[in-house]
């Protein structure tokens, strides 16, 4: 079994990926594996919108995507996480939404049986957040969504934060008992 987190945050020491990593540290004290995608650290380009996408044997940008949808669709399960961003997740999570529509086109539904969704905020918008990130598991199965959510505004903060911290390790816990027949 194996969880991927897909990380919006352009911080590679942030809270956001903090927060993942809590959820990550439960979920192999479990047995189950976890890859953590930063998509600020990979080649993705913006979706151009082709009218005919759902003719397309692959998409026509040359980039990551490809193998990260690949990882993200085959997972057992999926973390989505972005901090906040004026009111929604970062420009890195929303361009890999909007590459998603390949496989939404093509009918490639995943694989995940549960989904973990962290929005980390230094002001408004965790809810809107939430509700976009939740959005992007729109052409999957039923599955199974935790979520982490809070306020955090500087790095580090999260490292202070018992509650949050609580979240994630909860989070990874409840992933992790659906995942093993156990939840």
């Amino acid at each position: 079994m194996k969880v991927v987190a897909i990380g919006g945050s352009p911080r590679l020491k942030g809270n956001t990926n903090y927060l993942i990593d809590q959820a990550f540290k439960e979920l192999a004290s479990h047995g189950i594996k976890t890859e953590k995608i930063v998509l600020n650290e990979y080649k993705i380009g913006f979706c151009q919108g082709h009218d005919e996408c759902a003719s397309f044997a692959e998409c026509k940008q040359k980039d990551d995507i490809p193998w990260i949808m690949e990882k993200f669709r085959q997972a057992d399960g999926v973390i989505l996480a972005s901090p906040v961003y004026c009111y929604s997740f970062t420009a890195q999570m929303k361009t890999f939404l909007d590459r998603t529509y390949f496989a939404y086109t093509h009918n490639l539904p995943m694989k995940a049986r549960c989904a973990g969704l962290i929005a980390i905020a230094g002001g408004d918008g965790l809810e809107p957040t939430l509700k976009a990130l939740k959005g992007l598991l729109g052409f999957s199965n039923n599955m199974k969504v935790f979520t982490v959510s809070g306020y955090a505004s500087s790095i580090g903060d999260a490292q202070q934060n018992p509650a949050l911290i609580k979240q994630a390790t909860n989070m990874g816990k409840q992933m992790a008992e659906v995942l093993t027949g156990q939840g």
